[in-house]
């Protein structure tokens, strides 16, 4: 049966960073033998709520800004899990900003990008029950969210097979299909870009045509000016720039104390 293809895999532009400035709070542990960031609430009592973070190809391991991004979800009182699926080997091992070209010259994006997904696809599942066994109780309420590459493992999470989140939200994605959307049962949050060159005007109409016909709840966020990479990758230099990653973030933020 035909799944045509509404989010296209990470293209060049997600080889474009703006690096963010600042100093991490979290630390890095090994679960289910995978590299994770974790990142914790002010209070211990607020880790019976677990984000589950899944990277965009600039990974976790060595990326301020993905680990600045977990501490604001940590600071908002959820405990935050996110896993290195690149083990080591993100983007920012090949490219270190916008206009690098140097660092390797010689890198084969395409062959990067299977090689990880290939893992990423067998390692998800298995480090989501390492999280849930570690750290989970039966009162524990999971939620996901993910940027690019890191769209369809939150997908997954709320699937109709799945019973591992109970909210989830993802920013500009890539390598989705439309059975992610048509297969989604629990509530969706989409950040999204005006200029997305995977996640196209026809395809973000088509995903709600998905969601609608499967009275899924969601919510549509389109920021106009900005493009694939601005909740994440932007330039914190320029204010509405900064403005569309924060209020990004605060919004995913508020959709996931709802529904948890």
């Amino acid at each position: 049966m035909s799944d045509p293809v509404l989010a296209k895999p990470s293209g060049d532009c997600c080889l474009k960073c703006f690096p963010h400035e600042g100093t991490p709070s979290g630390e890095f542990i090994s679960i289910a033998e995978v590299k994770t960031y974790i990142a914790r609430p002010p209070s211990p009592a607020q880790e019976n709520r677990i984000i589950f973070y899944f990277p965009d190809v600039w990974g976790i391991d060595i990326f301020v800004n993905g680990q600045l991004l977990c501490d604001y979800y940590a600071s908002q009182g959820f405990l935050v899990l996110g896993i290195d699926y690149f083990r080591g080997d993100s983007v920012q091992r090949h490219r270190k900003s916008r206009s690098d070209n140097t660092t390797d010259p010689d890198f084969d994006y395409e062959a990067w990008k299977a090689k990880h997904t290939a893992f990423a696809v067998a390692a998800v599942p298995k480090w989501i029950g390492a999280v849930k066994a570690r750290f989970g109780t039966p009162e524990t309420k999971y939620a996901a969210v993910g940027y690019c590459f890191g769209a369809p493992y939150v997908m997954d999470t709320l699937s109709e097979s799945s019973s591992t989140a109970c909210v989830g939200a993802f920013g500009h994605p890539a390598f989705l299909n439309e059975s992610h959307f048509s297969k989604c049962s629990r509530p969706l949050f989409l950040s999204c870009a005006e200029t997305d060159h995977t996640f196209s005007r026809e395809a973000r109409h088509r995903a709600e045509e998905l969601l609608t016909a499967r009275k899924a709840t969601f919510h549509i966020q389109l920021f106009s000016g900005v493009e694939h990479g601005f909740a994440l990758r932007g330039d914190m230099a320029d204010a509405y720039q900064r403005f569309t990653k924060e209020e990004s973030a605060s919004s995913i933020v508020r959709w996931f104390n709802h529904f948890m």
